[in-house]
Parts: structure tokens; C-alpha cells; sequence
């Protein structure tokens, strides 16, 4: 089975589901995560290289261009933990999507799809309240349309602390719950390799609250902690 991740962000992919992750590296699934978006706030810093409304010296630059090399590294380090070893970054402006035309978001998300071949795909919630997110779901949906030459069998979104709960009216409403008793551990070992993302409690994205978090899906599923997805598609050929 070939798992295709989807995220945002660097530490989207471990907030959201790091523990199915490594259950299903457990099970020889072969994983492939994708992280869209830099991971350096971008309305602060600015995408240097693609942005021309703004203007920062050379200096402000290679600090910026640090602080990616060491985000990607800590991502790296992460998926490591979790035991994937194909990780690709692109270079999206953070929180700054929506400064990108939809269609090249979707034609970059189509062309991953295409090269990777995915029976699965794991992606962002359309209800989260950061904008990146929202995008890339929607690119995901766009770029997963079933057709005689590419038919994803099934996609799901997950939720990731800090964004999606802050939806209202609309929510994140899970109906698949994926049972991560014996990877929740590791989960938080590789979240905390997010030196700068990690929070202190109580805080969403501290690891108490993530335990806290998976123990509360566990809960509603019968398990003593799990991780939450919604069912977005489902192609199947029998019944």
C-alpha cells in the first residue's frame, strides 16, 4: 500500500497523525510525506525569493534561509522517528498560500500524485482556520478527481491542533478513528523534535495536550488513545 501525506506546514504532518503514521509503517505500508509551505511565518519575514512587494537585506535573508535548513532538518529527524525515509519539501510561502494562484497549488499537487501513484491520501481539514491548509485540501480534492487514469481509493483529512478546533459554525467531524495506544509514545518523541513548535501546557500543541488529545479520541472509540480523520472519498470496486 503506497501513503501519500500531505501537509502544509513542517509538524502538521506529526500533529495530525504521527501515530498512524508509524502503525502504518509498522504494517510495510510505504509512506511519502510532502511539506508544501516553507515553515517560516511568512507575513512576518516574507517569501523572499518569490515575493517582490517586499524588500529585506542580504542579512535578514540568510536568517531566514536558516531557519529553514534547521526546520527542515528537524523534520527530517521526526520522520526518522516515525520511520519514513521519503520526505519532500517544496517552497510555498508560509501562511501566505493565497498570495498563489489555486491552479498552480493543484497542478503541483497533481503532479506529486501522479509520480507517487498513491492508493491513500492524508491531508488537511477544510475547516482549519489557517489559510495554507484550506488550500491544500482544496488542491488535494481538485487533484484526486477520480478519472480512468488516476483513481486515489480513498482520501482523509485530520485535524491539527492550534487550527482546526478554532472552527465555527463548521467543524472538523471525524468518522475514522485509527487506535495509536502503542505509537502515541513515539508520536510525541517526534513531535519534540519541533524545539520551536513545541509549546508548553496548556497549550494545543504541547505534548501533554497532544496526549490529552489522542486519550480524548480514544475515549469516543474504544481505545486507549487514537487519532481522528474524516473520510473525505472512497472508491471501491466490490462492496
Amino acid at each position: 500500500m503506497k501513503i501519500l501525506v500531505i501537509a502544509a506546514h513542517p509538524d502538521d504532518e506529526v500533529l495530525g497523525m504521527g501515530g498512524t503514521i508509524k502503525k502504518l509503517v509498522k504494517n510495510n505500508d510505504k509512506i511519502k510525506i510532502v511539506i508544501l509551505a516553507t515553515g517560516i511565518a511568512a507575513r512576518r519575514s516574507t517569501n523572499f525569493q518569490n515575493n517582490t512587494n517586499y524588500r529585506i537585506n542580504e542579512k535578514a535573508k540568510k536568517i531566514i534561509e536558516y531557519q529553514i535548513k534547521e526546520i527542515r532538518s528537524q523534520a527530517k529527524r521526526a520522520a526518522k522517528i516515525l520511520g519514513v525515509n521519503d520526505i519532500e519539501f517544496l517552497d510555498f510561502p508560509d501562511n501566505e498560500m493565497d498570495t498563489v494562484s489555486n491552479l498552480k497549488i493543484t497542478k503541483t499537487v497533481e503532479s506529486i500524485i501522479n509520480k507517487f501513484k498513491p492508493n491513500k491520501i492524508f491531508t488537511h481539514s477544510p475547516f482549519d482556520v489557517n489559510i495554507d491548509h484550506r488550500l491544500i485540501y482544496q488542491a488535494t480534492l481538485t487533484a484526486t478527481r477520480p478519472n480512468s487514469q488516476r483513481n486515489v481509493e480513498e482520501v482523509y483529512s485530520f485535524e491539527v491542533p492550534s487550527s482546526t478546533e478554532w472552527s465555527f459554525p463548521t467543524s472538523f467531524q471525524p468518522n475514522v478513528f485509527i487506535d495509536i495506544s502503542k505509537e502515541l509514545k513515539v508520536k510525541l518523541k517526534a513531535m519534540n523534535m519541533y524545539k520551536k513548535e513545541v509549546k508548553p501546557f496548556p497549550h494545543p500543541r504541547s505534548l501533554k495536550t497532544l496526549e490529552h488529545i489522542a486519550k480524548r479520541w480514544g475515549s469516543v472509540s474504544g481505545f486507549s488513545a487514537a487519532e481522528a480523520f474524516y473520510l473525505v472519498r472512497q472508491l471501491k470496486k466490490q462492496f
